[in-house]
């Protein structure tokens, strides 16, 4: 095994581990009043009608508020969201990372896509699986299973959020800003970074269609 990737598994595990103290623990109920003033881009549960922003719906408690959490701070910075949570409490958060979580997503799907020296949209699909389910060996890619589960749920204690039926072109923007080292907040970033160094535009636009189909 190539020991960036022995580093990588190694960094999961210490991620996964002090994550299980840190779940966050929100009213999903006192969540719904307080996310009205997101609803103009992510939807009244969550679900997005417009693919710049990203479905929030079942993402992971845990996830969401850490999210929140780094935008509050300013380290992870969204223009569409530049102070719109300096007001909110840090219970404020939680009880919007609880609600969002609550609601069910609908799945976007895959699309027939054409890929630079891939003729066929069923091959490009193809190729999106692969690196899901197995990565790439021979650069070092970890497979996405790991942490974000075969069928794309994700691991809500661990922090690793429900990719599943996410817009492809979201997945694909987040993939490139992780490659390019501009999405640098917190422990996933880092692991997040580790592994979208070594995806080429090609692997990245197949595996984000692909996770856009999971449910």
């Amino acid at each position: 095994m190539p020991m960036r990737l022995k580093v990588l598994y190694l960094c999961l595990l210490v991620v996964f581990f002090v994550s299980l103290k840190a779940t966050a623990k929100g009213d999903p109920e006192a969540g719904a009043t307080k996310v009205m003033m997101c609803a103009g881009c992510h939807g009244t549960d969550g679900n997005s009608l417009v693919a710049a922003f990203p479905k929030l719906s079942g993402l992971g408690e845990n996830y969401l508020y850490q999210q929140l959490r780094h935008v509050q701070k300013g380290e992870r910075v969204i223009m569409e969201m530049m102070g719109i949570l300096d007001a909110s409490s840090d219970q404020d958060l939680r009880d919007m990372a609880a609600y969002y979580n609550a609601q069910k997503r609908q799945i976007s799907g895959a699309d027939d896509i054409q890929l630079v020296g891939v003729s066929n949209p069923d091959d490009a699909l193809a190729l999106g699986e692969r690196i899901y389910r197995g990565g790439n060996l021979s650069s070092g890619v970890p497979s996405c299973t790991g942490c974000h589960s075969p069928s794309g749920t994700g691991n809500d204690p661990a922090g690793y959020p429900a990719l599943g039926g996410q817009y492809a072109g979201y997945i694909e923007k987040q993939l490139l800003a992780y490659r390019r080292g501009e999405r640098n907040s917190g422990n996933n970033a880092r692991i997040m970074q580790g592994v979208a160094e070594y995806l080429s535009d090609k692997e990245i636009k197949a595996v984000a269609n692909y996770i856009a189909g999971l449910n």
